[in-house]
């Protein structure tokens, strides 16, 4: 199996994690990877210690080299589905749509259908960049399933490596609105440290003074009832559950967010996290136009607002 590998990494184990299972010193070593995913790996034969197969629950030892081998993903046929865009802008090089809540946005395994890139492939044909492969095209950005709000889509290669360069460079104007549990002591402030994927759990995102710098700017738009707050959110940088996680650090998890906030929501008619992409902002990447959206809080949002002013 290892002989249609498409790519090999090889990491040396340092003194920290020596004394680790090698399924669990891979799930931390290698982003983005589950421990479930290596266990895989490993029983395929594709994980090697000092140049031996091993087993999932192998000691790695300090300076010991750890070879991994990554098969070639297996094709997946990503069809276009007559699914309803809500489309903000759209011309040759770009399109800006508003995502509805429970949007997954790209298919991933297991999950293939009812995307928004397989309403784009509808909408657009063959017309998406296709820089990010056959499960992305025409994704540069992304939101989380249960967030609402704008997100900017590239139709060609150019467009996309233009506006890449833009989020990469903070070049963009991200708002979001959001309920947060508690009242806050100061109207406004700033959440500035790093954010990496959770040691505890590779599947979510932890703060991190080590990881990647995560900025966001937070004020107040007013408190409410139950003891929640209404807040606005602008993103400095764009790491994956950003405001989520700045937002439960500093003690104001996001109502219905129950991965990084309470598990009991106390709100009815709560679905998920009430995270709102309310507006995106940015320099068209062709014509260099400054273009601004603004997308209304959905229904949903306003209901939960109501209810908590009441």
């Amino acid at each position: 199996m290892s002989d249609n590998a498409a790519e090999n990494e090889i990491l040396i184990c340092d003194e920290e994690h020596a004394g680790l299972r090698i399924d669990a010193y891979l799930a931390d070593a290698l982003d983005g990877l589950t421990r479930s995913y290596v266990q895989r790996l490993i029983k395929a034969g594709l994980v090697k210690a000092s140049d031996k197969a091993v087993k999932p629950s192998y000691k790695v030892s300090d300076s010991e080299e750890i070879s991994v081998s990554f098969p070639e993903p297996e094709p997946v046929d990503i069809l276009p589905e007559d699914i309803p865009l809500e489309i903000f802008y759209e011309d040759n090089d770009i399109i800006v749509v508003n995502k509805p809540k429970g949007m997954v946005v790209h298919p991933a395994a297991g999950h293939i259908s009812g995307t928004l890139v397989n309403a784009l492939m509808f909408h657009c044909g063959s017309s998406l960049s296709g820089i990010n492969g056959v499960l992305r095209p025409g994704i540069v950005h992304r939101i989380d399933k249960d967030t609402t709000g704008l997100l900017v889509c590239c139709k060609n290669d150019s467009a996309h490596n233009v506006m890449a360069e833009k989020f990469a460079a903070h070049d963009i104007t991200r708002v979001y609105t959001a309920i947060c549990h508690n009242h806050f002591k100061d109207i406004e402030g700033t959440v500035d440290i790093g954010i990496a994927r959770s040691k505890a759990d590779r599947k979510v995102m932890a703060v991190d003074p080590s990881g990647k710098r995560a900025v966001t700017h937070y004020k107040v738009i007013a408190n409410l009832g139950q003891n929640m707050s209404l807040i606005e959110c602008r993103l400095e940088t764009g790491r994956t559950h950003q405001i989520r996680v700045h937002m439960s650090y500093i003690k104001h998890p996001i109502l219905g967010d129950t991965v990084y906030g309470p598990k009991k929501i106390p709100i009815s008619g709560t679905e998920g996290q009430t995270l709102h992409a309310g507006v995106l902002g940015f320099e068209h990447p062709i014509t260099k136009e400054y273009l601004e959206f603004k997308s209304p809080l959905p229904e949903y949002f306003s209901k939960i607002i109501t209810q908590l002013q009441n």
